[in-house]
């Protein structure tokens, strides 16, 4: 099965990507991961990347779709695969289309965005080992200590209320359209935010037609 997983940051996508893909057998490919790891080979479309990457500049959507074909023709992709960080525009879904990539459901995880402010805005990580922490659903023993090695917890730049809002606005702009886009070639499905991981994997399965 070829996925995608759509929905604001702090929907919990990477979350339920690793449940998904243990339980399907089948790889997630992160478009941040592959695209280090082409730099790194040196694949033809990698050498092309380092050179936006060195010179300081975002990869071109042709480079970044280069490198996933390259990826998805690998030998662990022929059962299928989770798709992780693209398509984020409505343009690289079209050019994930015009490269021949196409898949069997889009799976949109639908969450209110004062709960992702505050899901977010309650994440805490360890200065010292990287642990991370919720204030409410996974507090520390000690507030604002690591249970792990006692180092300092903060908060990331990014889960900042002020940093969330405005990643939640340019989400809204480029990527929610990416519901209709595929609404319109019958492929999404929509499931809303359950109060448990275990309760979102839950309607995901069985949107896909997964038993569990």
């Amino acid at each position: 099965m070829k996925l995608i997983l759509l929905g604001a940051p702090g929907a919990g996508k990477g979350t339920q990507a690793d449940i998904i893909k243990k339980t399907l057998g089948i790889p997630t490919i992160s478009t941040g991961n592959i695209l280090r790891a082409a730099v790194k080979n040196g694949t033809p479309t990698g050498l092309r990347a380092k050179e936006y990457m060195d010179a300081g500049k975002l990869v071109p959507d042709d480079v970044i779709i280069g490198i996933i074909s390259e990826r998805l023709q690998e030998p662990d992709c022929a059962d299928g695969y989770i798709l992780d960080g693209v398509p984020r525009t409505i343009a690289q879904a079209e050019a994930l289309e015009q490269a021949g990539i196409r898949f069997d459901a889009v799976v949109a995880i639908e969450i209110p965005d004062e709960r992702i402010v505050a899901r977010m805005g309650g994440r805490r990580v360890c200065e010292s080992c990287g642990a991370s922490y919720h204030v409410v659903n996974i507090p520390p023993k000690k507030e604002g200590i690591c249970d792990v090695c006692g180092g300092t917890l903060k908060q990331r730049k990014d889960d900042d209320p002020e940093t969330v809002k405005d990643r939640l606005a340019v989400y809204h702009k480029e990527t929610e359209p990416l519901k209709d886009f595929y609404e319109a070639r019958g492929i999404l499905k929509t499931v809303d935010d359950q109060p448990t991981v275990a309760g979102t994997t839950q309607l995901i399965l069985r949107a896909l037609g997964v038993s569990e």
